[in-house]
């Protein structure tokens, strides 16, 4: 979220690694120039002079010990004083153990090893995350505000709840707001993954990001920058990128059985041949970077590769988990249909002309972002009828959305509204029907009913149908607040026998929470009464980015509400699962090889420290693989929607 440390979000992203990063960079440096020195002074005609009882060409190496040895080992005592026992207590004590037996030159290796793999991680997470710098950097750090008859250029985070700020032509808008004066269109597809332009007209509502076409418009700050829908996407997507997943914690756990193992070897070397250099070139040779680098390198590069794909991943855990749910559960509005609804008729109060209301009505839309409006819009272009200019538009919670339309009061609302507020009118409605519907009122009376069927997704059953057999997915669940017949339509549409309809949220919560005590779960909605159901399976995939409510909830975010994508989320987590294992594991192994090799004396202290170098660059470089995309990422017959 932006905040007042960081007028921009370009410059938080690049700063929000820790110090300690930068630190063990440092280290890294230190490390090589401390061996680079002896290595000169170990060919030059100090290579026999002392200082005391040292070498001349040791002190570059204790300078390295001193510097980057000892803050890492402080730091590992506090650990094991808080009962943290991991896998680095190996380089601890191979650090005290080369100092103790004049082996700086291994000690200065391992001090290499540990923060050279450090800065390597910060490398690939950069790179990794450049999907979200991008995100940063679009967005503009000042907001141009209107003061009286003056702009006024101020940092964005100054910008306060009632300024009117500027909005040029192509540029991108900075804040949540409305519009005080001028006409145009804006893109907000990069937000909403809609593809369309929005019509904006004094009144309608605005949201930070989107960018402004041809005409100028100034808009009223409704909403703080930090609290603006931009800045919440960025944070949902720094989340993503700090959370320490459970894989990562399993490495944890492998590394604190790893080391007890280690040491036995490393001390039974030393016990059975009684020399203790082997037991430092056991544990040089252990130290095992790729169980704790190559994992969270294949994490990060995974969501940074979903992120390429418009899948947004807010849990990195959803990587580890999805590829092992059994049960998917689906709501029904805008994951199996488009949740574009077409209208399908409209019923015109006598007197009223079906065109002419459809003219009005589709003028008003046009200001309207209701899941609604496209199909009125669709089908006024269809018909040929003219539009005309909106003036006073609104649009208030609840009661839906007014405006004069070509001399008249216009305001579209819905059946259960209207009952509300004016039973007797209401009264003059035809009967419901299946489907959705809106009202139309014309200068306070009833223009005409218009009606409405969702479309579903053409795929819809191929995709079900794939589930089992590339998934192992062994129940498919319909759940919806629909009505029962609307559901059980879709269902048989696309092959699903097990349907609940007409749930609540609550509802909704139960069931998903009682599936996912049996077995692991993945549930996914588009809408706000799905927020709860979302938090509560294994997996929660929020399809679109509609409601701030439903995005939070989710583990992952499908931004183009697109099935293909949903097979290529699944195929993401289970690539991402392999890449990590090959790396950590194949990285233990050859670790064990090496530590064998040095207790039985083949490799010194020195040379079993380059061969851990070796071993650690392999798994890193492996790990990376998982950010670049695969020829294929989905066996899905389907066809992105």
């Amino acid at each position: 979220m932006i905040n007042q440390q960081s007028t921009a979000p370009a410059n938080d992203l690049e700063n929000q690694h820790p110090r300690s990063i930068s630190l063990q960079a440092l280290i890294a440096l230190l490390a090589v120039a401390g061996m680079a020195a002896a290595g000169i002074l170990h060919f030059s005609s100090l290579r026999h002079a002392h200082v005391g009882s040292i070498l001349v060409p040791s002190l570059p190496l204790l300078v390295v010990l001193a510097f980057g040895g000892i803050p890492l080992v402080y730091q590992l005592l506090l650990n094991l004083i808080k009962g943290i026992f991991g896998s680095d207590l190996l380089a601890g004590i191979s650090i005290v153990a080369s100092f103790l037996l004049h082996q700086y030159l291994a000690g200065a290796l391992v001090v290499l090893m540990l923060s050279g793999g450090q800065a390597l991680e910060e490398y690939a997470t950069s790179n990794a995350s450049s999907v979200l710098k991008a995100l940063a950097k679009r967005m503009p750090n000042k907001a141009t505000i209107v003061v009286g008859h003056e702009l006024k250029e101020i940092p964005l985070p100054d910008v306060q709840v009632g300024d009117i700020v500027a909005v040029f032509p192509h540029a991108l808008c900075p804040v949540d707001g409305t519009v005080i004066t001028g006409h145009g269109t804006m893109d907000e597809s990069y937000l909403t993954g809609e593809p369309y332009r929005v019509s904006k007209a004094p009144g309608t509502a605005v949201l930070s990001g989107s960018i402004n076409g041809e005409a100028a418009l100034n808009i009223r700050c409704d909403r703080p920058a930090e609290d603006s829908r931009y800045a919440k996407i960025m944070q949902v997507m720094r989340d993503a990128e700090e959370r320490k997943p459970q894989m990562r914690r399993l490495a944890d756990k492998l590394g604190a059985a790893y080391t007890p193992m280690a040491l036995a070897l490393a001390l039974w070397a030393w016990a059975y041949y009684g020399e203790p250099l082997r037991f430092l070139a056991v544990l040089v040779a252990a130290t095992p970077c790729p169980l704790l680098i190559a994992i969270p390198i294949s994490i990060i590069g995974s969501i940074s590769l979903a992120a390429r794909m418009g899948i947004i991943i807010k849990d990195p855990s959803v990587l580890e988990n999805i590829s092992s749910c059994r049960v998917a559960i689906f709501d029904k509005t805008g994951t199996l249909t488009y949740g574009r609804p077409k209208l399908t008729e409209i019923v015109a109060a006598e007197g009223r002309d079906p065109k002419d209301v459809l003219a009005l009505v589709a003028s008003l839309e046009n200001y309207s972002k209701h899941p609604l409006a496209s199909a009125i819009i669709e089908a006024a272009t269809d018909a040929a009828v003219p539009t005309y200019e909106a003036e006073a538009v609104s649009e208030i919670p609840g009661s839906g959305l007014h405006a004069t339309i070509n001399n008249a009061e216009i305001h579209v609302t819905g059946r259960k509204q209207l009952i509300d507020r004016d039973p007797v009118l209401a009264a003059q409605l035809p009967p419901a029907a299946a489907g959705m519907e809106c009202v139309v009122m014309i200068d306070g009376t009833i223009g005409a009913t218009l009606r409405f069927r969702d479309e579903p997704r053409p795929d819809g059953a191929r995709f079900i149908e794939h589930l089992s057999p590339k998934h192992g997915v062994t129940r498919v669940m319909l759940v919806s607040g629909d009505r029962d017949a609307e559901v059980r339509h879709l269902a048989t549409q696309v092959g699903i026998s097990e349907v609940y309809a007409s749930q609540s949220p609550e509802q909704k919560l139960e069931l998903v929470r009682r599936e996912t005590a049996a077995l692991p779960t993945v549930f996914l909605g588009d809408g706000i009464n799905d927020a709860p159901a979302l938090t509560a399976a294994t997996v929660g995939i929020a399809f679109g980015n509609n409601s701030e409510i439903t995005g939070e909830a989710a583990d992952a975010v499908i931004l183009d509400s697109s099935l293909t994508k949903v097979d290529v989320l699944i195929h993401i987590g289970r690539r991402m699962r392999t890449i990590a294992l090959q790396s950590a594991v194949g990285g233990i192994a050859l670790s064990l090889t090496a530590m064998v090799l040095a207790a039985i004396g083949h490799l010194t202290p020195v040379e079993g420290a380059i061969a851990q170098e070796a071993i650690d660059v392999l798994a890193v470089a492996n790990s990376l693989r998982a950010a670049l995309p695969p020829s294929q990422l989905s066996d899905y017959g389907g066809r992105p929607d």
